[in-house]
């Protein structure tokens, strides 16, 4: 993954893939923009032409593109071709030094992405994250926060995202932001608002410059309601395309989570009653999710009683079962 192994400033992307030599490191970099840009028709088409390439690091990278691409499009069995050549290939090379470490780590980030049980044969991340170079590391200690996430473990993941920025990580832009979504995903957890929105605001002012606003639309339902409360006031347009994003993600992620896993993830809410019922299942009361999205009590309750009546549910503790872990 050339791109997110390389640093730039915000708003200079194109140029630093411009400034690659040309070839396969170059095509992986334009394919991987075309993906964090929401471009994922252009993507898929970048991408699939290195599918079978005889170079290991070329091959990973566009199996992974290729696949969380063709899941935005709801392509699942492209999806799932891309999966089980990612497994193979690590099955192939997880021992070989560097080659081992980028395969452990693509085979990480396919699997925890998807919320789906960490492969076989994955060595522990303290034997691969040291042989990445500095980037694709940001990106791995993503993964690892987003694992602790799914642990319910929210203190110690947004130590990782914390001290990871602290030793570098923001000079690589598209790590960076997302390790400070999943900070987002932590401290809404906790409920400490002010931090998520801290975390939020300056993953924004990394993306926007040059477009990268798929790592929003794939975390939407993850955010805990952030979106509406910051990037839709003041982005509106944005906010719409993020949205955009995240009806054809959530669509093709659940159709390959919801069988795998045997997990029913609600997949007939609208974006704001999953965003509403996500906090509500966090624990958080009418009066709290009112005050943090600047609605009326009442409102929130509406959108409760209409999530609930969507999911043929009577017990608002029943909501956990039906949201993102």
């Amino acid at each position: 993954m050339p791109l997110l192994n390389t640093p730039f400033q915000p708003g200079q992307c194109r140029a630093a893939i411009a400034a690659m030599p040309q070839g396969p490191r170059r095509d992986i970099a334009v394919a991987e923009y075309c993906y964090f840009s929401g471009q994922a028709e252009k993507a898929v088409r970048k991408a699939e032409l290195y599918l079978t390439h005889p170079d290991w690091d070329a091959r990973l990278s566009a199996c992974l593109i290729y696949a969380y691409a063709n899941l935005t499009l709801g392509q699942i069995h492209q999806t799932r071709v891309a999966l089980t050549e990612l497994q193979t290939t690590l099955t192939r090379v997880v021992t070989n030094g560097n080659q081992g470490a980028a395969a452990a780590f693509v085979g990480a980030a396919a699997a925890v992405l998807l919320h789906l049980p960490l492969p076989e044969q994955m060595p522990p991340a303290g034997e691969f994250l040291p042989q990445l170079p500095p980037g694709l590391r940001a990106f791995a200690l993503y993964v690892q926060a987003h694992y602790l996430y799914l642990k319910e473990d929210y203190a110690r993941s947004a130590g990782m995202v914390e001290g990871a920025l602290i030793m570098g990580a923001k000079v690589y832009p598209i790590s960076a932001i997302y390790l400070h979504l999943v900070a987002v995903m932590d401290y809404m957890s906790l409920k400490q608002t002010q931090l998520a929105k801290e975390h939020l605001l300056e993953a924004w002012r990394l993306a926007r410059p040059d477009d990268l606003i798929e790592g929003f639309g794939e975390h939407h339902g993850l955010l805990g309601g952030m979106l509406e409360a910051v990037i839709k006031p003041g982005w509106p347009r944005d906010f719409e395309r993020i949205i955009r994003i995240t009806y054809r993600f959530s669509s093709g992620w659940r159709k390959i989570h919801n069988p795998d896993t045997g997990d029913t993830v609600a997949d007939n809410l609208s974006t704001t009653e999953f965003a509403i019922a996500m906090l509500a299942a966090r624990g958080w009361t009418n009066q709290e999710i009112a005050e943090h999205l600047r609605l009326s009590p009442n409102t929130v309750k509406r959108y409760i009683s209409n999530a609930m009546t969507a999911l043929n549910i009577k017990r608002r503790q029943d909501l956990k079962g039906f949201m993102l872990r």
